[in-house]
């Protein structure tokens, strides 16, 4: 039995693309595996809060230094990570926001990427050893976006600042097994649109199926 975290981070609601397509990747995968449980975070419509500078005090101290302040800074944070690292498998809808991840997902990625929870490091006189903490998961990002071009060879390759990022950031806590589903041309709509999400929902039935 495995556990699934289900994150959306759109802030629209019906009209989301991508959560439409992480719904539907996780009912299919109810159906797949009936056994496994599913916890769900949305950040989109709850969103979490950007760090401070008492949050950064807490996260570079140890815990048995945290004055009452400080415990209350991280409390958050040690929520996020304890219900991230329990997952297996995550699913995640994150459109493109300017050619990258919105605001409120970075503030989510900003709570969760810390020392000693998903890295760690060691310091020498060449530079910092860095240590990923968070191995064997997989991760289903589901991305959707105004217009096309985005993929490798595509005539928006250099602006698309989206995927590189959650390549890096995921893979820096140690999660490289990533695969990626796009929903494409919102902006235009019709026909374009319509035949993206059929192409969507067919690598997710694929991908649930294996």
């Amino acid at each position: 039995m495995a556990h699934l975290l289900h994150i959306d981070a759109s802030p629209r609601g019906e009209r989301s693309h991508s959560r439409l397509m992480t719904r539907e990747f996780v009912e299919q995968w109810k159906q797949v595996h009936p056994t496994d449980t599913i916890t769900y975070r949305d950040i989109g419509r709850n969103p979490i809060p950007h760090v401070d500078e008492s949050w950064i005090a807490a996260a570079f101290s140890p815990p048995e230094q945290h004055t009452p302040e400080l415990r209350e800074a991280i409390r958050l944070s040690d929520r996020l990570l304890d219900e991230f690292l329990a997952a297996d498998i995550y699913v995640i809808g994150v459109p493109m926001y300017n050619w990258s991840v919105p605001s409120g997902f970075k503030a989510y990625i900003d709570q969760i990427v810390r020392v000693g929870r998903t890295f760690d490091f060691e310091p020498n006189d060449a530079g910092n050893v860095y240590k990923p903490l968070v191995l064997g998961k997989k991760m289903f990002i589901i991305e959707a976006r105004g217009d096309s071009g985005f993929q490798p060879g595509g005539r928006y390759e250099k602006m698309n600042y989206h995927d590189p990022y959650l390549v890096t950031v995921f893979g820096f806590m140690g999660i490289t097994d990533i695969t990626f589903i796009h929903v494409e041309n919102d902006e235009y709509g019709g026909q374009k649109l319509a035949d993206s999400i059929v192409a969507a929902r067919t690598q997710v039935a694929q991908l649930v199926g294996r």
